[in-house]
């Protein structure tokens, strides 16, 4: 926990720079305002927009933020030094940042002379210029300068003295921030330490030696930041050395999206230097909010969230052995390393094969079910869970069904409709991708027998509106319920097609979502079970919610 004692670090977000050079990452002007405008909540004090005048977005996108504002974050345009043999004054590129508005701007420039001799094609003498003269204009211009040392790791191991020269002529040219670059992903946490202090102590001698002038009491010695990739899985823990040794700015991008293997993700960075190494970065309250930033960016950019992830993913305080919940019950520091509520993210008790009566005793209180005191009954239901996995079920992925086993074993699953029998007849139609389907689904409600019958564009779907059409009559909540997600997995691939199949279906109502399972050597039957526990456990919380509301009116 943080204490107004506490060391501050500064945070800068890449997510809408560097992350979306992430493979199959896309986002609109829409999308990056979003983003922009969530993460100015979440409390980071420096977000990099883009690069103006690289692509028409960008230029859009800082245009609509200088008529609408974040509220305390400093959005950052992001470029590079000038051109060799020219000057920043006549550098088209640098015409575009200016005219981005921005206070901050970013400028990378080059660190590793091999970049210099080959990539540059240029001298090193040349690249110095180069970074001086870009720094100059822009201070010139009012703007104040982050600037990134790229290669910065790879080019002080292959000739520091260059490497140092090149920070030197930054510092000289005004810039208020050195970000040392682990661009390439290749450098050990040990090595980083070892040269962000040798870094530190060069700096620190290079301005005591240098001469006093009457400009010296506005001056700011600048300050190291560190920006790591992930391509050798080091980037949080190179980040973290780093601050360590004394840097005081971390980049990173959100869930850790970024170009080849990804940047240091800052949903694990900011809660580990947070909460475990004492620095401050963001208020507790911002803390808090950093699961649910995490789902709200991977929402935006249309890529699935990582369920394990660390700190914000929906298994990182998941407990599943039967020794672990039961020790986690009694005493929560027993398998957690932090409280989960910290970073907004709630503990999982979940069922398996694997599960203890602690599991099942946990996952049954979740729903308001009490069994402590129903110990028969408790192991009853743990037993018939073992039963149906091993026949190829999985509850830890399907928590809708599993309620539902529950009442069953109490005897109090409540029927509200019976499935008699349905039939599903399908349609190839040559040179088209899908196939028209015709379902016929027969459904006693209250005693009455209802026939009816839907189309799909496939059994599946057939099925379930042909079930939607035979119940909402009776049950027009039904209207509200969605099917939101269908997945098929076959489970002993080697019979063929003989195999047993398991089927889950994932509903919906708009305010909650739920999982169903159904397993069957018919795949047809398999979503049979599946659709219809979905559409029960829907009933089910619609029923219950009924009866909140009369008890409470």
């Amino acid at each position: 926990m943080t204490t107004n004692s506490s060391p501050q670090l500064w945070l800068y977000d890449t997510t809408l720079r560097d992350g979306t050079q992430r493979e199959g990452l896309s986002v609109s002007i829409e999308d990056k305002l979003r983003i922009a405008k969530r993460l100015d909540q979440l409390g980071i004090p420096f977000i990099e927009g883009g690069w103006p005048g690289a692509n028409p977005k960008d230029v859009q996108f800082f245009w609509q933020l200088q008529e609408d504002p974040l509220k305390q974050a400093e959005i950052v345009a992001f470029c590079s030094t000038r051109r060799p043999n020219t000057t920043a004054a006549t550098e088209p590129m640098l015409q575009d940042i200016l005219a981005a508005g921005t206070r901050w701007v970013t400028i990378f420039g080059k660190s590793w002379d091999l970049h210099v001799t080959t990539g540059l094609k240029t001298t090193l003498e040349e690249n110095l210029a180069m970074i001086c003269d870009t720094i100059e204009y822009l201070r010139s211009q009012g703007r104040r300068i982050i600037y990134d040392a790229e290669h910065w790791f790879d080019g002080y191991k292959h000739n520091r003295d260059y490497a140092l020269q090149t920070l030197e002529a930054a510092i000289a040219s005004g810039a208020e921030w050195l970000v040392l670059c682990d661009t390439n992903g290749g450098t050990l946490p040990h090595e980083i330490s070892q040269i962000v202090q040798d870094v530190n102590g060069h700096l620190s001698l290079v301005i005591s030696q240098e001469p006093m002038t009457k400009d010296d009491g506005q001056r700011t010695i600048p300050k190291i930041g560190i920006h790591t990739h992930n391509d050798s899985e080091m980037a949080v823990a190179n980040a973290i050395a780093a601050v360590m040794a004394g840097a005081k700015m971390v980049q990173g991008t959100i869930n850790g999206y970024g170009e080849r293997c990804g940047n240091a993700n800052l949903c694990s960075l900011i809660p580990n230097l947070q909460l475990k190494a004492g620095y401050s970065c963001i208020t507790e309250d911002q803390l808090t909010q950093l699961t649910e930033a995490s789902r709200f960016v991977s929402e935006v950019v249309n890529l699935a969230p990582d369920e394990h992830a660390p700190f914000v993913g929906r298994s990182a305080f998941a407990h599943k052995g039967g020794i672990h919940v039961s020790a986690v019950e009694r005493n929560p520091l027993t398998y957690e390393h932090i409280q989960p509520e910290q970073v907004g993210n709630s503990r999982r008790i979940v069922i398996s094969e694997q599960s203890g009566l602690s599991n099942v005793l946990a996952k049954a209180r979740s729903f308001g079910i009490e069994l402590d005191q129903q110990k028969a009954e408790a192991r009853e239901i743990l037993q018939r869970l073992k039963d149906l996995e091993s026949e190829g079920f999985q509850f830890e992925a399907a928590e809708a069904s599993f309620v539902l086993l529950m009442h069953e074993a109490l005897g109090g699953r409540q029927q509200f409709f019976e499935v008699k029998g349905f039939q599903v007849h399908c349609d190839l139609i040559e040179g088209k991708e899908t196939s028209n389907a015709l379902a016929t689904v027969k459904v006693a409600v209250d005693g009455k027998n209802i026939l009816e019958v839907a189309e799909g564009n496939g059994p599946v779907a057939a099925l379930d509106a042909a079930l939607r059409k035979a119940l909402v009559n009776f049950y027009p909540q039904i209207a509200t319920f969605d099917l939101t997600d269908y997945k098929v997995r076959i489970l002993n691939g080697h019979t063929g097609t003989a195999a047993k199949t398991r089927v889950l279906v994932e509903s919906g109502n708009g305010r909650q979502r739920w999982t169903t399972v159904g397993v069957s050597t018919n795949i047809l039957a398999a979503s049979y079970q599946a659709v219809v526990e979905g559409l029960e456990y829907g009933l089910l919380l619609h029923s219950q919610a009924e009866a909140a509301l009369k008890a409470s009116s």
